[in-house]
């Protein structure tokens, strides 16, 4: 492991235990000799060896040797002992870098299943590989998120772009005059391509929504009477009644995003509830949870079809939701909005001909600050009917 024309690991760690062995080395041999002959002096007088004597000269001559002796001894066990342990470490760190800069390349050139083993070297090591692995996790279902949507939109603009190029070609050959029927079918085939792409775009924004989530106190009578606002005319032209109720005081929420929500879900009752049905959205805040519930009395949803309905361009009768409008991807936007939320996104019916019933719940307060504490209203639950 080592950069261009510059020191690899190994030989900058052996040149720093280096340096640190011969600083101590320098240190001890200098308090050896400077501090101890004169203490060693003192003990061979009260021992009562006679002061310059014969005796004096050799036991200092082998202490200064003995200790000379011990020193470098020392060092060298040190040195070779300072070595070894570099040489295990530079190795072990050497691989794991190895196997992170394999990793990487794997990444770069798409293989976003590249993943590296934690080296247990040190937290700083593992909380490293931790942090790669995660990347590498997020980029691989961006990409399968992306891989998905591609084919599933390829999937949906075939049968339009099918229509479109066999009606074309029908006014070509003349088989078929370019009449206000054909016009008609042209405009509704076109029609669709521009809703699967404004569709596909408002579903990316959705599952990016953490990025994007503005939360604030929201008044849950307002939110819900502005989004019952919204979708009055389309419901009375169709003669489905909708009623609301909501109940209880601010929540934190980005009401923006909720009103998309319930939107959506309002959207895919009237679909599917025919004239002279009822659709009711309701609204419940409490200390800990809002919670949101679109209840309709139409066609209902068969039991296979419930795990499935949030997945995009899923759709329980495929035919019938196009001749609706519907591309199936309302629900998707729908719980991905509330998981940006914190909260999640449940669906019942008891089948066919039996109505369907949507539930989103959220946190009603933010997740640092502690229960009953700063809503701006001020107020006790209290509910109210439209």
């Amino acid at each position: 492991m080592r950069g261009p024309g510059g020191w690899g690991l190994l030989r900058r760690l052996v040149v720093a235990q280096g340096v640190v062995l011969l600083a101590s080395g320098a240190t001890t041999w200098l308090v050896a000799m400077i501090v101890g002959p004169p203490l060693f002096r003192d003990h061979l007088h009260q021992a009562g060896v006679p002061h310059n004597s014969y005796e004096q000269f050799h036991a200092e001559q082998a202490y200064r040797h003995a200790t000379a002796i011990a020193i470098v001894v020392a060092i060298t066990v040190a040195a070779l002992t300072a070595f070894v342990v570099t040489l295990y470490l530079s190795r072990r760190v050497r691989r794991s870098v190895a196997e992170v800069s394999r990793a990487a390349s794997d990444v770069a050139e798409g293989h976003y299943d590249a993943r590296v083993t934690p080296p247990r070297l040190g937290d700083e090591f593992d909380e490293l590989a931790g942090a790669f692995n995660q990347m590498a996790q997020r980029l691989q279902a961006v990409e399968s998120t992306r891989r998905r949507l591609f084919g599933d939109l390829a999937h949906e603009i075939r049968t339009p772009v099918a229509v479109l190029e066999a009606y074309l070609e029908a006014v070509e050959d003349h088989v078929k005059t370019l009449d206000s029927q054909t016009i008609a079918m042209l405009r509704e085939q076109a029609d669709r391509l521009v809703r699967l792409s404004a569709d596909a775009a408002a579903l990316a924004q959705a599952e990016e929504a953490h990025a994007t989530i503005a939360p604030g106190w929201v008044d849950p009578d307002r939110l819900v009477d502005a989004v019952r606002a919204a979708v009055t005319d389309r419901y009375a032209a169709k003669g489905v009644a909708l009623a609301s109720h909501s109940s209880g005081p601010h929540f934190w929420g980005d009401k923006q995003r909720l009103a998309q929500i319930l939107a959506n879900l309002l959207d895919n009752a009237l679909r599917h509830t025919p004239a002279g049905g009822h659709v009711t959205v309701t609204a419940a805040v409490t200390d800990d949870d809002a919670v949101f519930v679109v209840a309709d009395d139409g066609e209902g949803v068969a039991g296979e079809h419930l795990p499935h309905l949030f997945e995009r361009f899923y759709r329980a009768d495929a035919a019938r939701s196009r001749d609706q409008g519907g591309a199936g991807i309302g629900l998707a936007i729908a719980k991905a909005l509330t998981e940006a939320h914190g909260g999640r996104i449940s669906v019942r019916s008891g089948g066919p001909g039996s109505g369907t019933t949507f539930t989103v719940t959220i946190p009603s307060q933010p997740v640092s600050e502690s229960r009953n504490s700063g809503r701006p209203d001020g107020r006790e639950p209290a509910a109210t009917t439209s």
